[in-house]
């Protein structure tokens, strides 16, 4: 039973282990990449089209307490917060009023 301290170690060991090679690599290898490269381009396009297929499933096809929601009120708040950021190019502030304008729905629909 001394041992049993030891397993711990050893998993948080590997963890580190693996997180700081990849970081080691990404060092090495910065100043050789261009981030003007076709394959940045498409890695972009591909976290825009994951960002926004979660975004749509949140809208569309809920879970937890956003499943009470009505969906007029999800599809609102979403075309609030594109108007927004459409007018101003800014994301935290279109995020911010549209997160405001679903709980105004909610809360004017409660009362």
């Amino acid at each position: 039973m001394q041992e049993s301290w030891l397993w711990p170690l050893a998993v948080l060991a590997v963890a580190a282990l693996a997180t700081y090679v990849w970081r080691f690599l990404g060092v090495l290898l910065s100043g050789r990449i261009n981030p003007e490269s076709a394959f940045f381009a498409w890695m972009a396009s591909v976290a825009y089209a994951l960002l926004a297929g979660l975004v749509t499933r949140m809208i569309v096809l809920p879970v937890g307490p956003l499943i009470e929601t009505p969906l007029a009120a999800r599809l609102t708040a979403a075309a609030v917060c594109l108007f927004c950021f459409l007018i101003t190019r800014r994301l935290l502030p279109s995020v911010l009023i549209g997160g405001g304008s679903l709980a105004l729905w909610l809360s004017l629909s409660v009362s």
